[in-house]
């Protein structure tokens, strides 16, 4: 990957979800390991997280659930994202997503779901693998 370039991580609350402690720490762990961060905020839609993907030339989007609706929400942003040709970005989900949904997450698109604990090298390493097989 050009050493130039930074990684640029999109990371949404979509729907309705309004607990956002853990993405802002994840928003400040991923700047420290040298990443661009956009964090969009709470309530975001389908539409907004695609604009917000579009306008920042993202490479990979971090969604994150604590609500419940993690499937049906991803669902619509995938959908979205193909739809305007972004279907090469990356999609990790992060929260409460419990384990009888991931294999179902990951069919519909998802690329790696982080739990609760998840060492946040771990994260910083998956979306490093991620961001380089989109640019490359």
């Amino acid at each position: 990957m050009d050493k130039q370039r930074k990684i640029r991580v999109l990371l949404a609350k979509a729907g309705l979800d309004t607990h956002e402690r853990g993405v802002k720490l994840i928003a400040a762990s991923l700047r420290d390991a040298g990443m661009e961060v956009i964090y969009s905020g709470v309530f975001q839609t389908s539409m907004s997280i695609t604009r917000t993907a579009l306008q920042e030339d993202v490479d990979v989007i971090g969604l994150s659930y604590l609500c419940g609706a993690h499937q049906s929400l991803t669902q619509e942003i995938l959908k979205e994202l193909q739809k305007n040709g972004l279907g090469d970005v990356a999609v990790i989900c992060g929260g409460i997503i419990p384990g009888e949904d991931i294999e179902q997450m990951k069919a519909i698109g998802v690329k790696e779901i982080y739990g609760p604990g998840t060492p946040m090298e771990r994260i910083i390493k998956g979306i490093h693998e991620l961001a380089e097989s989109r640019i490359h």
